[in-house]
C-alpha cells in the first residue's frame, strides 16, 4: 500500500496517482495567472503616458486569456466613456464593436456583465447587423468595471468564443484582478496630473505676484522699446505710454494709418507687469464675422465644417498677457455685442462649446476710424465705445514730427543694409530733401520710400536725384487727389512733387477723432489748378497765406479750402505771422 503524503490529499481522495494530474492542472492555471499579472504589472508601472500604458495592457491580455477582441474604456471628465485602448483582430466583420449601451450598463450597475451568446442580446443587435459574419460564430461577451476605492473609472471587456455550457468564472476572476490594477493606475496618473497642474498654477501665481511686487524702474522708452524719435509730439506720447503701462486699463490707440499703432501697443506691453506673458494681436478688419469669432474665442471639435480639433482662441492665448485688437472699428454690430460680454465679465465660451472660460487679458484696441461719428450713425455700439475708450492715446502723424524723418530714414536704411549686406548712406542734401515730404502714409510710407530708393540707388551715397519724386515715379499723391480733379491737366514733373510739404505750413491735422479735423488733405496740383495761388519755391509761407486770403476776400474758411488745411490751422498761422485779417 502506497504511503500518502498530506499534500497529496484533495477532496478526501487518497490515491497519489489520481491526485497528480488535477494538481498539475491547478498549478498550471495558477502559473498562467501569475505570469499574466506580472507582465501586466510591468506594463502599468512603466514610465509612459496613460494612453500608452493602457495600450500595452490591452496588447498583453491575449497572451493570458482566450479572446478575439478586447477593449479598455475610461470615463472622461463628463462621465462619458471614451476608448483608451483595444486589442485583438481589427478586420471588418471578425468581431462586433462593443456598444456604448453595454459599457453604460456596467458603469451604472458597478458589476460584471456576461453575455453567453451575443446573437441573443439586444445590446449587440445593431452591431451584429453591420457584421453579418459574426452571426455564424457563437461568441460571448465578458465585461467588468474598472474601479479605484469604490469609484468606477471605466470598463475592461473581451469578446471570446461562446458555447453552450461554457463556464467563464476563471476569465471573470482574472479580468477583475487586471481591472483593479488598471483602476489604481488610472487614479495614480490623474493624481499626478492634478499635482503637476497645481504646481504650475502656484508657480504662475508666484511669478505674477513677484512681478506685481517688483518695482523695476521703467526703462527709457525710445531705447527700450525701439521707437525712434525726439520730437516733442512723440515724447509726449511716450510719456503717456510709460504711465499707462503701469496699470491694467484698456487703451485705445488712435491715429492715421501707418503711424505705428502696433509698435506702441507692444511698447505698452513691454513696459507693463505683464511683459513676461504673451502679446497676442489680431487684425479685426481682415476676417469675416464667423471667422473672427472662432479666432477670438476658439472653437470645439466639430463646431463647424473643418473644425477637426479643439482650438484655443486669442483671448485664451493672451491669458495673463496683452491682446491687441487692431482695426476695432471695422467689426460688425452683431459681433460687437459678443465682444462686449467678454470685456465686461472676463468670460467666454468657445464656438460650439458650453463650458465657460475665465480670462485675464489686458486689452489694447487700435483704429483709424472716427468712432464718435460711427456711434452717432449707429454703426458702433455706444456701450462698447465707452468700454474700450478708457485711456485714449492719439498718435501724431509724421508731418507733425518732421524732425524725426532723418532719424527714421537712417534707421530704415541701416536695416536695409544689414538685410542686403550693403553699405549705403544718405547725403545730407538727401535727408534735407526727404524731410520736406508730406508722407500721407506716415512711417509706413517713409519706410517703403527708403527701401525703394536704396534698391534703385546708383551709388553708395543716396542723393536727392535718387528719390522717385524727382524721377516722375512717386504716385502716392493720387491717393489724396480730389475726386473732381482731372488727371488730364496734370503733366510734367510738378505733379510728382505734390507730395512735397510746403515749408512751414501746417498740413491736415493728424489729431484723429476730433470732428473739426475731418478735412480734405492737400492734394491738388498747384501748378495747374486755377483755384490755388501760385506756389513757387521762392514764396514763403507768409506770402502763400496772404495770397490765398486775398483771393477769397479774407474769409478764413475759404482760404483753408484753397490751401487744403483746416480753418483753425489758418487762424493759427495768421496769428503766428502777425497777419491782420482785413474786414470788409
Amino acid at each position: 500500500m502506497a504511503h500518502i503524503r498530506p499534500d497529496d490529499r484533495v477532496n478526501g481522495v487518497g490515491s497519489r496517482d489520481t491526485l497528480r494530474e488535477p494538481s498539475s492542472d491547478a498549478m498550471s492555471q495558477s502559473d498562467v495567472w501569475l505570469r499574466g499579472i506580472y507582465e501586466i504589472s510591468k506594463a502599468l508601472t512603466a514610465p509612459a503616458r496613460l494612453d500608452i500604458t493602457l495600450a500595452n495592457v490591452a496588447n498583453t491580455l491575449p497572451s493570458f486569456v482566450q479572446m478575439h477582441h478586447g477593449a479598455i474604456f475610461v470615463l472622461d471628465s463628463e462621465g462619458e466613456p471614451e476608448i483608451a485602448a483595444s486589442a485583438g483582430s481589427a478586420r471588418s466583420g471578425t468581431h462586433p464593436i462593443i456598444p456604448k449601451a453595454a459599457i453604460n450598463q456596467i458603469v451604472a450597475t458597478g458589476t460584471r456583465l456576461v453575455i453567453a451568446d451575443l446573437s441573443t442580446s439586444e445590446l449587440f443587435q445593431a452591431d451584429l447587423q453591420t457584421h453579418p459574419g459574426v452571426n455564424s460564430l457563437p461568441m460571448a461577451f465578458i465585461g467588468v468595471p474598472v474601479k479605484a476605492e469604490d469609484r468606477i473609472l471605466g470598463t475592461l471587456s473581451i469578446v471570446r468564443d461562446g458555447a453552450n455550457g461554457s463556464r467563464y468564472d476563471e476569465d471573470i476572476c482574472f479580468l477583475t484582478m487586471v481591472a483593479n490594477l488598471v483602476g489604481r493606475t488610472i487614479r495614480l496618473h490623474r493624481g499626478l496630473t492634478r499635482d503637476r497642474e497645481r504646481r504650475v498654477d502656484e508657480r504662475w501665481t508666484a511669478e505674477n505676484s513677484s512681478d506685481e511686487d517688483r518695482t523695476d524702474p521703467v526703462p527709457h522708452a525710445p531705447v527700450k522699446i525701439g521707437i525712434i524719435g525726439e520730437s516733442p509730439a512723440l515724447k509726449q506720447v511716450l510719456e503717456t505710454v510709460s504711465i499707462v503701462a503701469r496699470t491694467n486699463s484698456t487703451v485705445l490707440l488712435r491715429g492715421e494709418s501707418g503711424t505705428g499703432k502696433e509698435f506702441f501697443a507692444q511698447a505698452i506691453h513691454r513696459l507693463s507687469r505683464r511683459r513676461r506673458k504673451s502679446f497676442v494681436k489680431l487684425n479685426c478688419a481682415a476676417l469675416s464675422e464667423s471667422v473672427l469669432e472662432s479666432e477670438l474665442f476658439g472653437h470645439e471639435k466639430g463646431a463647424f465644417t473643418g473644425a477637426i480639433s479643439q482650438r484655443a482662441g486669442r483671448f485664451e492665448l493672451a491669458n495673463g498677457g496683452t491682446l491687441l485688437l487692431d482695426e476695432i472699428g471695422e467689426i460688425s454690430p452683431a459681433f460687437q455685442a459678443k465682444l462686449l460680454r467678454v470685456l465686461q465679465e472676463g468670460e467666454l465660451e468657445r464656438v460650439g462649446g458650453t463650458k465657460t472660460l475665465q480670462v485675464d487679458v489686458r486689452l489694447i484696441c487700435a483704429t483709424n476710424r472716427d468712432l464718435e461719428s460711427a456711434v452717432v450713425n449707429g454703426d458702433f455700439r455706444a456701450d462698447l465705445y465707452y468700454r474700450i475708450n478708457v485711456v485714449p492715446i492719439i498718435l501724431p502723424p509724421l508731418r507733425e514730427r518732421p524732425g524725426d524723418i532723418p532719424r527714421l530714414a537712417n534707421a530704415f536704411l541701416e536695416r536695409f543694409n544689414k538685410e542686403n549686406h550693403l553699405e549705403l548712406a544718405f547725403a545730407p542734401s538727401a535727408l534735407e530733401f526727404i524731410s520736406q515730404c508730406y508722407f500721407p502714409g506716415n512711417v509706413r510710407e517713409l519706410e517703403n520710400c527708403v527701401q525703394r530708393t536704396a534698391t534703385l540707388a546708383r551709388s553708395r551715397t543716396i542723393a536727392p536725384s535718387d528719390f522717385a519724386c524727382n524721377n516722375n515715379q512717386c504716385l502716392s499723391w493720387l491717393l489724396w487727389k480730389r475726386a473732381d480733379h482731372s488727371l488730364s491737366g496734370n503733366t510734367g514733373n510738378q505733379r510728382f512733387r505734390s507730395n512735397i510739404m510746403p515749408a512751414g505750413l501746417p498740413m491736415p491735422a493728424g489729431r484723429f477723432g476730433a470732428p473739426q479735423d475731418n478735412v480734405r488733405p492737400h492734394t491738388a496740383d498747384p501748378a495747374n489748378d486755377p483755384a490755388l495761388p501760385a506756389i513757387g519755391p521762392r514764396l514763403t509761407e507768409r506770402d502763400r497765406l496772404i495770397d490765398a486770403m486775398e483771393k477769397v476776400g479774407w474769409v478764413q474758411a475759404k482760404a483753408a479750402r484753397v490751401l487744403g488745411v483746416t480753418p483753425r490751422q489758418v487762424g493759427y498761422a495768421l496769428r503766428r505771422h502777425g497777419i491782420e485779417v482785413k474786414k470788409f
